[in-house]
């Protein structure tokens, strides 16, 4: 009696599964054609096929958030490793300031990241637009730190990209939630 109750069961979950990883794939799919400077498919797909909050999206606008959460993740993640850096006793002064300046750009992009996810929530796409593309700049900004000082390569390339990359996905993931 038991095992007639399980497979209804397996049945639905299997296709809820089906049904956000193709939701996971054709957001990623549309994103990567509206973006396709910047938006790979690859590491779209890579980065929500594994987030658990992902696979349980039912709509672009359930993406839209866990996209913001996992930029916000990264934030988090970057700021730790900055931390870590700045240890380092023997950093030239250079080094240490344009640490301390990506430091605060970070800090303001989690801000701005907070607020986005708020105002998408409250529908307000319009501040949560301007929030999103205000977190895009940390990588750039902090990018820019680096290069001032000719010859010099910046410790959090990497990190700067995958930031970048994080957030303009939550940028098109929203546009292509306001069109429906």
């Amino acid at each position: 009696m038991k095992n007639s109750h399980t497979s209804p069961l397996v049945f639905f979950y299997l296709l809820l599964v089906s049904v956000s990883s193709n939701l996971i794939q054709e957001s990623c799919n549309k994103a990567a054609k509206l973006d396709p400077q910047t938006i790979k498919l690859d590491f779209c797909v890579s980065n929500f096929e594994g987030n658990p909050k992902a696979k349980s999206a039912t709509t672009v606008s359930d993406l839209v958030e866990v996209s913001i959460e996992a930029a916000i993740t990264n934030v988090t993640s970057i700021g730790s490793i900055i931390s870590k850096l700045l240890e380092n006793k023997s950093l030239e002064s250079f080094e240490r300031d344009g640490l301390k300046n990506c430091s605060w750009l970070y800090s303001l992009a989690g801000t701005c990241l907070q607020g986005a996810g708020e105002a998408f929530k409250a529908k307000n796409y319009a501040t949560a637009g301007v929030d999103i593309v205000a977190s895009i700049e940390a990588p750039m900004n902090c990018e820019d730190q680096f290069k001032k000082k000719k010859g010099f390569v910046s410790p959090l390339t990497k990190e700067n990209n995958i930031f970048f990359l994080l957030t303009d996905i939550s940028r098109v993931f929203m546009t292509i939630a306001q069109k429906g």
